[in-house]
């Protein structure tokens, strides 16, 4: 039997869905809230993946999750959440947040700074289980990310120094790559590249090479030794494989 090949669909940044409030400047790599399109409602177990930035003092107030994983990755400035479990944290650049929505949980995420913009990612994975007790992490791994390579930000496959997901099939995967630092992309049955800032160039397998830029994101199937190599500024990317 003929190994699967390795499939990319890149999708440039300018492709997203927008959605501009004066407070909140959104970009969506999938469907959500008003925008639809039934052939782009997820990669594998991600079903969210928004690219967000907040005026300051002005943000998300409380509203509700229910049976989905939710990782916070903050690019820049700082993004204060509490929630209705009493939980309550201001998360920063390489402090990386999960909360487990369970049974049903309430938030608010506010730019707590009077004078900057918040810039963050938020992505949602489902669950393996529903129904679970609402849970919440949050863990600095600045010193990992500052070693090179890719490191695990939030894993279902105990990984050590990254926050839980309640998905055994999921890993986010972020790096903070140097000028022209290269790395081996993670293989799994679907994977998604998404370059935070910076750049970075996909090659490898039956891939000639994609140049991607801020924003840019690959969807890759089945995926094979693919590898990504930072462009002369640098990249930062965060990269999940799922099933």
């Amino acid at each position: 039997m003929m190994a699967p090949m390795t499939l990319v669909d890149v999708r440039p940044a300018a492709s997203r869905f927008h959605t501009e409030l004066g407070w909140l400047d959104s970009w969506h790599s999938f469907s959500f809230g008003p925008h639809y399109d039934a052939a782009n409602t997820h990669h594998g177990l991600l079903l969210v993946s928004n690219d967000d930035r907040v005026r300051p003092a002005r943000g998300f107030g409380s509203h509700s999750h229910r049976d989905m994983e939710i990782v916070t990755w903050v690019l820049s400035g700082t993004l204060e959440h509490r929630d209705s479990a009493g939980n309550h944290g201001v998360l920063y650049p390489g402090l990386a947040q999960r909360m487990s929505a369970g049974t049903g949980i309430s938030h608010s995420e506010m730019n707590p700074s009077p004078t900057d913009d918040v810039h963050f990612v938020q992505m949602w994975v489902v669950p393996d289980t529903n129904g679970l007790q609402p849970g919440y992490e949050q863990r600095d791994i600045n010193e990992a990310l500052d070693r090179g390579g890719l490191h695990p930000i939030a894993s279902g496959q105990d990984h050590d120094g990254a926050v839980v997901v309640h998905q055994r099939d999921a890993v986010l995967w972020g790096g903070r790559l140097q000028p022209g630092e290269r790395v081996a992309v993670p293989e799994a049955a679907h994977v998604h590249v998404f370059i935070a800032r910076g750049g970075a160039t996909l090659d490898g397998a039956t891939l000639d090479g994609a140049a991607l830029d801020q924003g840019d994101a690959a969807r890759v199937t089945d995926s094979a030794a693919l590898s990504l190599t930072a462009e002369p500024g640098g990249a930062e990317v965060l990269i999940w494989a799922t099933a």
